[in-house]
């Protein structure tokens, strides 16, 4: 689980040093249990951070590390944070034909990640890690802090999926998830899918809208959304039938107030009900719904999202 990635000390942006060129902070790459690499970036946080829990941010399906920029900015001054390319996106090689990209094998990158973050602790890293997951993030960053409760300060679910939600399970969800893989794919081959997602783009800083525009709309991300999606209800129907025990850590749940593309309200309902039922499983639960966002909350509702997670222990 060990890597070649360099931490914040050793390329010059621990505390006292000068400011990342990168606003997402230093590169590094982080190897998983199968020899594969993992691309992140990461923030030392202030001087005195050393100590706190680190930030790690895991995207919603088929979501590179460049949406969290807004987010990871705000929480600069109180926590150090990484964000990471999962296989197959960003400047992550992809898993070799074959590989599971199941929520399980994703979790257990996400754990590898932990493990090489965790050996760079004299830098700056490591220690205890407070995870934050978006969407399809969600229910990811619930079964790696079930592999290892005792590394994991507390949860931060943006927005997730969750598997108490019926309508996740319905033959609609399905023909709506061949729909967009369709069209996904489509998009990127005409070189159009960035314009489907400009104004997305638009709130992020200048140097991370670069890279989303350069690496997240190339067709490879939607060769890796349809192996995310091989068998998304069997992912679901795993979380309830074994569901992630979390120990009693923090858990708060973001909820979107506003419908998005796909989520009309009778499903933004029913899902910001799910999520609601997510929170009340901790006994450190905390439901909130950001009435500006989105789906898309960490770019519509950065600053607010970043506030909630500063509620945690960091």
């Amino acid at each position: 689980m060990g890597g070649t990635g360099k931490g914040p000390a050793e390329h010059g942006t621990g505390p006292g040093a000068g400011a990342p060129v990168h606003s997402q902070g230093e590169a590094g790459r982080a190897r998983t249990r199968d020899g594969r690499e993992l691309y992140y970036q990461g923030l030392a946080g202030p001087a005195g951070a050393a100590g706190r829990p680190t930030v790690v941010f895991e995207g919603g399906l088929a979501a590179g590390r460049s949406y969290w920029a807004g987010v990871q900015a705000a929480l600069a001054d109180v926590a150090p944070t990484v964000v990471y390319d999962r296989s197959g996106l960003g400047r992550s090689p992809a898993a070799p034909p074959g590989a599971s990209r199941r929520l399980a094998a994703l979790a257990d990158d996400l754990g590898d990640l932990l493990g090489h973050l965790d050996h760079l602790g004299r830098v700056g890293y490591g220690g205890l890690f407070l995870l934050v997951g978006h969407s399809w993030g969600g229910p990811l960053v619930r079964l790696a802090a079930a592999a290892q409760p005792a590394r994991v300060a507390g949860l931060v679910l943006v927005d997730p999926t969750d598997e108490s939600c019926d309508l996740l399970f319905q033959p609609a969800m399905r023909r709506a998830e061949r729909i967009g893989q369709v069209v996904t794919v489509a998009l990127a081959r005409l070189g159009l899918l960035g314009r489907a997602y400009r104004s997305l783009t638009a709130t992020l800083p200048p140097d991370a809208a670069a890279d989303m525009r350069a690496e997240g709309y190339t067709v490879a991300m939607p060769r890796t959304r349809g192996r995310e999606l091989e068998d998304a209800a069997g992912d679901l129907r795993a979380l309830v039938e074994n569901p992630p025990g979390l120990a009693g850590l923090p858990v708060t749940v973001v909820s979107a107030g506003r419908v998005s593309p796909g989520m009309p309200k009778s499903v933004r309902e029913r899902a910001t009900a799910s999520q609601a039922y997510r929170a009340r499983q901790s006994p450190h639960g905390r439901h909130v719904v950001l009435p500006e966002a989105d789906h898309m909350v960490l770019t519509t509702s950065a600053a607010e999202l970043a506030g909630e997670i500063r509620r945690l222990p960091i």
